[in-house]
């Protein structure tokens, strides 16, 4: 009778799990007197099923305290819902019970172990395992196939399936699938036609499944004519089959084609969710085609699936993308408030360069009792480091380790890179340091965050710490290393890595490391070299190179190049770059005192409608920025402001500071000329700062323009007299003034 009540109560509790109910099969597996193994394995298989897998382990293991005996079925159910290093260790610890039982040698055992191995990220056990069992069947081979495709081990993979085809053994649906997929990671086409035709020959392009595998591959290949042959020929379609063709086409710039399809799909009785509305905005977005993008979203107004949140998502990223703010905001107002929407809105702001939007944004958020994720944190990170907002960026720090994303090399990295930016490098060093793990990016991020403060021997050191380590540098550790040596001058360690960078580690320069090889060469002064430079580098010189070579012009007063970099920065098509030009230019003029050609290239500027950038700085002081402007008056504390500038002027005198006039860029009298420079905006927001913060501690200072000669001279002589460290990122770098030096060493 019992026997009897143990296998009703089993069929219940399989019963139960078919049907998802999983606490009721629970509530039944814990009130029966009498259970089996097999009672013990079909509970363990649900929990593995629905993706519990430490449920599964526990209750394993109060199986085995229970005395049953575990067999093959209970071992390939349990490893079953194995995946991710989180299991890793208790994968190792049942392949040791395994061993011990003597199951290691039942097929359907070793197949889940190897399959278990490489969803855990042991691809060195897997392969261990796979190479110990003597009786490899499909299964086998299926297993470390997919564990080396996944992984992007894409030649393993095909070198599998080839030995599989050798030893006669038939692959499967989910074979073919996983080999094109690897395949379309090589770019190999030849070889891709070569399994399709195995396909055919097998009769495996029949299913929809493959055959979708194949339409994919074709399509990422470029190989639309063939991938429209099987779309024709393939018996049974399904809602993907549709995707893929239709975005295929998409990519490709035949818009008419997708269209005609889509019109297809929509007569077809799927799912209106499978419809590729997002997929194709998000190529129009890609593209920046603002007219593909319409006609897409009248399609999701037309199928009512423009309120669906991964449809509207899209609709915000593709109007946003092709500068198109206004209705990127009425498509947010309509969408139901999701993480995924104000990210994706936060994303938007950020992207375009409105920082200050993107944190109001989070702020209002917050209000609306809508949590972040990781991308949101990422976003906001990104616009708390443009603003300077160290505070924003800690609270932020506080969101991250309490979701317990700090284990998160990217999250670590964003937060490093928000530090770094605000001025904290020791903050960042921490962040660094106490990362379980690094990689590329996290590296990357230290040599960054040097390089923008301004310590180039902490940026080599880190470069070579970090080869040692085994990881290969790629262009944007190079791209640090190089702005390190054009910080501090160093042309013959700049040249040295530029050539490391294609020599020994066969990396193209992109176009941002010949600018910086050439700002490296014109601090220097080295004019001849940097031109010889410009004339040879593969590509044409856009704003950021001409702009770096008339700064460097006008330091040393090599008029003729200014000139011509001058004349290159006009013809560029952006009101950016001719405001550069006008003011350089008509900086060296004023150096010069030649003020009539400074008076008409001003009558140029206007004309042309080109405005001079204004300068500003800004300091946060108790979770509120206060920005400043030259000669401004506007701040409520403007008169204490100003009377602590002069009493600084006064003690600046007496330790020998005298105005370099030469940085007042207006012809008047000399009176006048020293009364502007003392109100330099950085000198306003420093002032207010030691007003209204304690004695000792340090102050940081953001400004939009780079700082002038005699700014930078005089804040020296601040920190010597207020016993301060005041650090002022101006456009170029971070200056870090501390006893009346700076970390640039008066280079910069």
């Amino acid at each position: 009778m019992p026997c009897r009540n143990t296998c009703s109560a089993n069929m219940m509790i399989s019963g139960y799990v078919s049907s998802g109910n999983l606490s009721r099969a629970s509530e039944m597996f814990d009130s029966m007197p009498d259970r089996t193994e097999v009672s013990w394995t079909i509970m363990i298989g649900a929990y593995s099923h629905h993706k519990q897998p430490k449920e599964a382990f526990t209750l394993y293991a109060e199986m085995c305290r229970a005395g049953m005996n575990p067999d093959h079925i209970t071992f390939a159910t349990l490893l079953s819902g194995c995946g991710g290093t989180s299991t890793a260790k208790e994968v190792l610890q049942i392949h040791a019970h395994i061993i011990k039982l003597g199951n290691s040698s039942v097929s359907l055992v070793s197949n889940s172990l190897v399959d278990s191995y490489c969803k855990c990220q042991h691809l060195d056990l897997a392969l261990l395992l796979f190479e110990e069992i003597t009786d490899k069947d499909s299964v086998t081979y299926n297993a470390m196939i997919t564990g080396y495709s996944k992984h992007g081990s894409n030649e393993e993979a095909l070198m599998l399936f080839q030995e599989m085809q050798y030893l006669g053994l038939k692959p499967s649906d989910f074979t073919f699938a996983t080999v094109i997929g690897a395949i379309v990671g090589l770019d190999a086409a030849a070889f891709g036609k070569q399994v399709h035709a195995l396909a055919i020959k097998t009769s495996f392009v029949c299913n929809v499944f493959v055959g979708n595998a194949f339409l994919d591959f074709y399509s990422k290949q470029s190989l639309l004519a063939d991938a429209i042959k099987l779309f024709d020929e393939m018996p049974e379609l399904d809602g993907v089959s549709y995707n893929i063709i239709i975005t295929g086409f998409a990519w490709d710039g035949q818009y008419e084609k997708s269209f005609h399809l889509l019109r297809k799909l929509r007569s077809t009785t799927f799912d209106r969710r499978q419809f590729p509305f997002a997929t194709m905005l998000s190529i129009a977005a890609t593209t920046q085609n603002i007219d593909l993008g319409r006609q897409i979203h009248a399609q999701t107004i037309v199928t009512k699936t423009d309120s669906e949140i991964q449809v509207g998502n899209a609709l915000v990223d593709m109007y946003a993308k092709c500068d198109k703010l206004k209705e990127t905001n009425v498509i947010f107002a309509n969408l139901a408030y999701s993480s995924v929407s104000w990210t994706a809105i936060i994303s938007v702001y950020v992207q375009k360069g409105l920082f200050e939007e993107a944190v109001e944004l989070f702020k209002e958020m917050g209000r609306q009792s809508v949590h972040g994720d990781q991308a949101t944190f990422a976003s906001v990170l990104k616009a708390s480091a443009n603003l300077a907002l160290v505070s924003l960026g800690r609270q932020l720090h506080s969101h991250i380790i309490r979701l317990g994303l700090m284990s998160n090399v990217f999250s670590g990295s964003a937060l490093l890179g928000m530090y770094a930016k605000c001025g904290s490098i020791s903050d960042a060093i921490k962040i660094f340091k106490e990362m379980p793990d690094r990689n590329i990016v996290s590296w990357n991020a230290m040599l960054s965050a040097y390089a923008q403060n301004g310590d180039d021997e902490a940026t080599l050191r880190s470069f070579n710490e970090m080869t040692e380590s085994g990881l290969y540098p790629d262009s944007v550790s190079f791209l640090s290393v190089l702005t390190a040596c054009s910080h501090h001058g160093l042309v013959k360690a700049a040249r040295e890595y530029f050539s490391l960078m294609t020599q020994s580690y066969n990396l193209d320069p992109k176009r941002e490391h010949y600018t910086t090889m050439v700002d490296v060469l014109c601090r220097n002064g080295r004019f001849d070299e940097a031109e010889e430079l410009i004339a040879k580098m593969p590509y044409v010189p856009d704003e950021i190179l001409w702009s770096s070579v008339l700064n460097s012009c006008r330091i040393y007063r090599n008029h003729e190049l200014a000139g011509k970099a001058a004349d290159q920065l006009f013809k560029m098509d952006t009101l950016n770059a001719a405001a550069y030009a006008y003011a350089n230019v008509s900086n060296i003029y004023a150096e010069a005192g030649q003020w009539n050609k400074v008076a008409t290239l001003k009558k140029g500027m206007r004309e042309k409608g080109v405005k001079k950038v204004a300068a500003c700085s800004w300091v946060e002081i108790d979770h509120a920025v206060h920005k400043f402007t030259a000669n401004d008056r506007t701040h409520p504390q403007a008169d204490a402001i100003r009377k602590k500038i002069d009493s600084l002027g006064k003690e600046m005198e007496k330790e020998g500071y005298k105005p370099d006039t030469s940085c007042s860029l207006q012809n008047v009298d000399e009176e006048f000329k020293i009364d502007s420079l003392k109100y330099h905006s950085e000198r306003l927001a420093i002032a207010f700062a030691l007003i209204s913060t304690p004695e000792g501690s340090p102050i940081v200072v953001m400004k939009n323009l780079r700082a002038c000669m005699d700014c930078h001279a005089a804040i020296k002589i601040i920190s010597k007299i207020v016993g301060r460290g005041i650090s002022v990122r101006d456009s170029s770098r971070f200056h870090h003034f501390r006893d009346g030096s700076c970390s640039c060493r008066d280079y910069w």
